[in-house]
């Protein structure tokens, strides 16, 4: 503790004793709290600029396991053949000897090659097959593959294996081949739970079969979504979603995405590793937002992409059926406009680790053009500019603030061995933005009038290994207690801040982790969970000395409601000595509460969680109250609306 901090909270605790404090129940309470008590004073009156929902947003990124392996509910890797078979990273085997095995590549289903299989006419079973899938006795599995080939080779086996015995796989069998590519439908049961189950495709014919592609999926797949992860993204409740990236996005043709999904080309990862199926692209996003109940934000290619392909994929999301990039949307499927209001002209384009980096002084340029483009198409779109605390804000506000709606921020933060300054740094963070931009707006000519807030599009803590695939880390008690930390900012900084979208939602830095057959909420997940359904949307100004505690407080939008949270970022119990003045405190409130005895405690998905929301409908308040070591705690308190200041 600083000596300012120290005096401080000395100077208030001396107040404190001076004053009667008001107690739970409205009569005085003359037990007063020692010097040096935490202490805080919420002014239920005092109300500020309301939080706009946006705050709780998410981001998805083509990145890992974020998409495909954990939303989407594809349980074939690399389906559509982008590697070799058996070479490098591909995870296809080849099945029995085969005369002759390639890749036929003058006539491929998808992208630019197929496999091709010459039996050897022996009547042994040859072709290919892909293990390690999880299968799950008595569950029902769907899909499709896509066969071409000699009509000696017929008939074709697709086999779900789920053991070594004779008996433990189920065979479909495939006949009427010919040089046309056709698409069969796939229904399996397995009989046995295993992580080592396999899907083989073979022939015991004669010639050769070459496959398209296959696709399998659990049959209570929703719309190729998995319904375990759909489920904590509804409990979850982020009323936006940011797609598809993130550095992907300065690489990746949206055109790509859309059309028949077994014939969108493969692709490799233009930021990540790994490849990229198109499995997911326009149409299946917004569908994802349909089913969860959110509204989709895309950011577009303003990278190795151009300004006229940006102005498409607006009218291709947002145009009426007579447009021509709607008419294309019509023929895929889709005859109604998507409708869109939040787009984004590119991603971290100030990094030289963005595909397409330019100068700043190219880059406003830029902008500039894809915002005229893309407002041509569609005027009531909301552009997000890419921002960056620096010259690169001053520029780009100077030039472009007519050419903007919300400007985006980014910061990510790692691991510090001391938890209280741990949790500091994601608050930290937040307020060093925002003070940034309210000095932009005393010295930009360009802002006089206009009021373009914050957009902190990326924001997480981000460290430890990769236990969820790429960039798949971890979150511990420790990080809940700075993400609670950072809503707690936002709160107080809800006049300038105007989005948050937590990156990312699963698995990559994800608040939601996910097996194979199983998904759970990462300790950040459980945060934004609460505070989404719990925290009150309208702060009220809280002053004192609550260090090393975190106090916010803020009114439900109903008026009749004030929550009080309080994040103990330290490993003992702390009293705190609260002081509400503007309302009449009930002597109990709801209260819900996240909390351990260990910062490193973490969930598992399959695994009973260690880390919980647990609620007490009926816990005591007062003008002191005990706050566990390592907690986030929210208190209800049900109260009369208290007189508006003039």
């Amino acid at each position: 503790m600083t000596r300012f901090a120290f005096a401080r909270r000395f100077a208030f605790g001396c107040a404190v004793m001076a004053a009667v404090a008001v107690s739970a129940s409205g009569r005085p309470d003359r037990q007063e709290p020692p010097a040096g008590t935490p202490a805080a004073v919420i002014d239920a009156a005092a109300r500020r600029a309301p939080m706009s929902k946006y705050i709780y947003g998410q981001f998805i990124e083509h990145l890992g396991r974020c998409i495909y392996g954990g939303i989407w509910a594809e349980m074939i890797e690399d389906r559509k053949f982008f590697d070799d078979i058996a070479q490098g990273d591909s995870p296809w085997h080849i099945v029995g000897n085969p005369r002759t095995f390639g890749m036929d590549l003058g006539r491929a289903f998808a992208g630019s090659q197929s496999p091709e299989i010459l039996l050897s006419n022996t009547g042994a079973p040859a072709g290919i097959g892909q293990a390690a899938l999880a299968l799950v006795a008595g569950k029902g599995y769907v899909g499709r593959v896509v066969l071409a080939g000699d009509p000696d080779a017929s008939p074709v086996e697709v086999s779900l294996i789920w053991g070594d015995g004779r008996n433990n796989r189920q065979t479909i069998s495939i006949g009427g081949l010919d040089d046309k590519y056709r698409t069969h439908p796939l229904t399996f049961t397995s009989a046995g739970t295993t992580g080592g189950g396999r899907i083989e495709i073979v022939s015991r014919g004669k010639g050769a079969f070459r496959v398209g592609t296959i696709s399998l999926m659990p049959a209570d797949n929703v719309e190729g979504f998995r319904p375990d992860v759909l489920q904590l993204l509804r409990e979850l409740n982020a009323p936006v979603y940011r797609w598809p990236g993130g550095n992907f996005v300065s690489g990746y043709n949206w055109r790509d995405g859309i059309g028949d999904r077994d014939r969108r080309p493969p692709r490799k990862n233009p930021a990540w590793k790994g490849i990229e199926h198109n499995d997911v692209g326009i149409h299946e996003f917004m569908a994802l937002c349909r089913l969860i109940g959110a509204e989709p934000y895309i950011a577009v290619n303003s990278g190795l992409g151009d300004g006229t392909a940006a102005a498409d994929e607006v009218e291709y999301v947002n145009g009426a059926a007579t447009t021509p990039q709607g008419k294309l949307r019509a023929a895929n499927g889709h005859p109604e406009p998507f409708t869109c209001l939040w787009w984004s002209v590119g991603n971290e384009m100030y990094g030289n680790w963005q595909l397409g980096h330019m100068t700043l002084e190219e880059y406003v340029k830029k902008h500039s053009a894809f915002a005229e483009a893309m407002r041509a198409r569609d005027p009531k779109i909301k552009l997000i500019a890419v921002g960056s605390v620096g010259k690169w804000d001053e520029a780009m506000l100077a030039v472009n603030a007519g050419a903007m709606d919300l400007i985006s921020e980014h910061f990510y933060v790692q691991e510090k061995p001391a938890l209280p300054d741990h949790v500091a740094q994601v608050p930290s963070q937040i307020k060093r933005i925002a003070t940034a931009h309210r000095r932009y707006r005393d010295q930009i000519a360009a802002l006089k009038g206009r009021d373009i807030q914050i957009a902190l599009d990326e924001w997480n803590y981000w460290y430890g290994p990769h236990i969820y695939g790429e960039l798949g880390t971890r979150y511990f008690l420790k990080d809940a207690l700075g993400i609670a930390a950072g809503i707690h900012e936002y709160a107080r900084q809800s006049d300038i801040i105007f989005m948050a979208n937590y990156a990312q939602t699963v698995n990559v830095i994800g608040a939601i982790k996910t097996t194979k057959t199983a998904a759970a909420f990462d300790t950040t997940g459980l945060v934004l969970k609460l505070y989404r359904a719990k925290f009150g949307t309208i702060p009220v100004t809280v002053t004192g000395a609550p260090e090393p505690l975190d106090v916010a407080a803020a009114w439900r939008e109903s008026g009749d409601v004030l929550t009080v949270a309080i994040v103990n970022p330290t490993a003992t119990d702390q009293p705190l000595a609260l002081q509400v003045s503007g309302i009449q405190v009930p002597a109990t409130g709801r209260l819900w509460r996240i909390s351990g005895t260990d910062e490193k405690a973490f969930n598992e998905p399959g695994k009973p969680p260690a880390v919980e929301i647990r609620e007490t409908a009926s816990a005591p308040v007062g003008s002191r109250v005990t706050v566990p070591a390592m907690s986030i705690s929210i208190y209800e308190l049900a109260a009369s609306a208290p007189e508006r200041r003039k």
